[in-house]
């Protein structure tokens, strides 16, 4: 048996800060086998940096994904995977463009045993020319036909329930795990599918609770009523809401057991 804790985005310092304090309960409850968060939002809403990744690893991080926003605060499309040290923590989807940095997947040695890792992000909704994640999920096993791999974890970044409920479906049995990130609000259907994977459309954000998907209300709401495009801030104090999941996945790869975790921390 092998645990998984996943974490969807972790928006700015307070949801880093909620995140810090709440990791070593959590580890100890689930004693999971691998820690991933979902690091797009953690640069005060956009992005992350160097600093940040180092952080949250010392932290007992072990794993990071990510999604549209990746570069939005790295000085560079080459910073935090030109650094020795952070370059194999964190992966972006697989199906960006051809040539973007980094990888889209990461194979990881857990003692004797062997995780792959894989991101994708959804076309629908998503304002960008991305390639199909259906395709590229596709390409990602073909690749690793043939090698023993041990689980398969899946983060699928996107906007509409119905693309990211139909790549479950549609992969169920052929990898451990789905789990959706991007939306920032959880979703109520975490289960394991007929043939073996767990799925979660979304699992929701770490970030402030008294907010807009993690945001001070005045910004999204000024958009909304009066059309200004005003920007948005991260509050900086008050409770959060922690949402996570832990996966269980059998000898056989297939998954024996989801638990959906949201927690409010002070």
């Amino acid at each position: 048996m092998m645990t998984f804790l996943v974490f969807g985005d972790v928006v700015g310092k307070i949801g880093r800060e909620a995140l810090k304090r709440a990791l070593p309960r959590l580890k100890e409850e689930f004693n999971p086998d691998l820690t991933i968060v979902n690091a797009e939002n953690l640069a005060h809403g956009k992005g992350v940096t160097r600093p940040i990744i180092a952080e949250l690893h010392a932290a007992g991080v072990d794993f990071f994904t990510s999604g549209n926003h990746i570069f939005s605060n790295q000085k560079g499309p080459h910073d935090v995977w030109a650094d020795p040290e952070l370059k194999d923590l964190l992966i972006r989807p697989a199906n960006f463009p051809e040539g973007t940095a980094g990888d889209g997947e990461k194979t990881l040695t857990l003692g004797e045993k062997r995780v792959l890792v894989v991101n994708l992000i959804c076309q629908v909704f998503m304002g960008e020319p991305y390639g199909s994640p259906f395709v590229a999920m596709e390409s990602v096993l073909k690749r690793h036909a043939g090698e023993k791999l041990d689980a398969i974890i899946v983060d699928l970044h996107g906007e509409a329930t119905s693309e990211r409920i139909a790549f479950g479906i549609h992969f169920d049995g052929r990898v451990s795990s789905v789990t959706g990130t991007h939306t920032h609000v959880p979703t109520a259907d975490a289960r394991i599918l007929p043939k073996g994977t767990a799925y979660l459309t979304d699992i929701g954000m770490t970030g402030a609770r008294h907010s807009i998907l993690g945001v001070e209300p005045e910004g999204p709401i000024s958009r909304f009523v009066e059309g200004e495009a005003k920007a948005f801030e991260i509050p900086e104090a008050g409770p959060v809401d922690l949402n996570a999941v832990a996966v269980t996945v059998g000898e056989d790869g297939k998954a024996v057991k989801i638990v959906q975790i949201q927690k409010i921390i002070e």
